[in-house]
């Protein structure tokens, strides 16, 4: 099991012109989703958006997880996924190289402040996406770019996944006006959460943007998106892959946390104000095999808390 094989079996079906994500305090439906309103009529599209489950779904996901707990990875198998993470992930990116999908419309949707940037009146813009891979954000960013002041930094944990992209030099203190993270923190380890938050906010700009679609200067943002809880890729885990609650290690050997929105709440909101902390549940139908999977995505945007800049 990879985040690979999980993005190609997925590519065809997910594409579409909306967003679909929902936000945890909101209660109006999403303008263009396509909702299932009779069970009946799951097979007439591949995808349908905000998909509840139902107490017998909540009850097997439960057991299912609970299961996979019962046993778990011994410790001393556990720390070298843990010491060697580097090492995985660079052998991911070894064999797949740059074979990835870069979805230009997915990231117009779901971030429209990234290609705010990239407009030729906005001014100067530093961005900086952290987990950069083989540049899934960067260069569908740069295709389209008119603005000769932007600058996008690009880093990841894996050698062999920038051998396409320029490492950055030392990133100044509250110089960036944007940082993204896409399927990023599912990656690291719960213990380093904090810290790298703490980073984070060291590297944005202070303050906030008020207007926060506006093309402006100073868009101060982290853009999050994520696995959420009881994913059909956690459900496929087998026992002895869990390395504690919800934190696992994929066949290929790199790890992946499942998160909650309200995880989320609590390691991003004591420094940023939450503007966004969203769920995409939505149900992908192979008709062809008449196969159901729920799929679960959790997207955020944070902004930094006005206040001076830690030295």
């Amino acid at each position: 099991m990879s985040l690979q094989s999980d993005q190609d079996n997925n590519r065809s079906k997910l594409k579409k012109d909306w967003s679909s994500v929902r936000d945890i305090c909101e209660n109006t439906p999403t303008f263009g989703t396509r909702t299932l309103e009779n069970k009946e009529h799951v097979w007439n599209h591949n995808a349908w958006d905000n998909v509840e489950w139902d107490e017998e779904q909540e009850r097997y996901a439960r057991e299912k997880v609970l299961k996979q707990s019962s046993k778990l990875m011994s410790l001393e198998e556990q720390q070298k996924y843990h010491q060697d993470a580097s090492k995985y992930w660079n052998t991911f990116y070894l064999h797949n190289e740059n074979k990835f999908f870069k979805d230009r419309q997915w990231l117009k949707i779901e971030f429209p402040e990234l290609h705010n940037a990239t407009k030729s009146n906005v001014g100067p813009k530093k961005i900086f996406e952290i987990g950069c891979g083989a540049g899934n954000t960067m260069f569908p960013l740069l295709s389209v770019n008119q603005n000769p002041e932007l600058f996008i930094y690009a880093c990841d944990f894996a050698i062999n996944a920038v051998e396409v992209v320029k490492i950055p030099e030392n990133i100044e203190p509250g110089s960036l006006d944007i940082v993204v993270l896409i399927f990023v923190m599912s990656a690291i380890h719960p213990q380093c959460w904090s810290q790298a938050v703490e980073n984070v906010y060291k590297m944005l700009k202070p303050g906030g943007l008020v207007l926060f679609r506006a093309v402006a200067p100073n868009i101060l943002m982290w853009a999050y998106i994520d696995y959420g809880r009881y994913d059909m890729v956690q459900l496929r885990f087998k026992e002895g892959r869990m390395l504690s609650d919800n934190f696992y290690v994929r066949g290929d050997g790199t790890r992946v946390y499942f998160f909650t929105p309200d995880e989320i709440q609590t390691i991003w909101g004591t420094k940023f104000t939450i503007e966004q902390n969203a769920v995409d549940r939505r149900l992908i139908v192979n008709r062809h095999r008449r196969l159901q999977m729920y799929r679960i995505w959790l997207q955020g945007k944070f902004r930094k808390i006005e206040g001076p800049n830690p030295l």
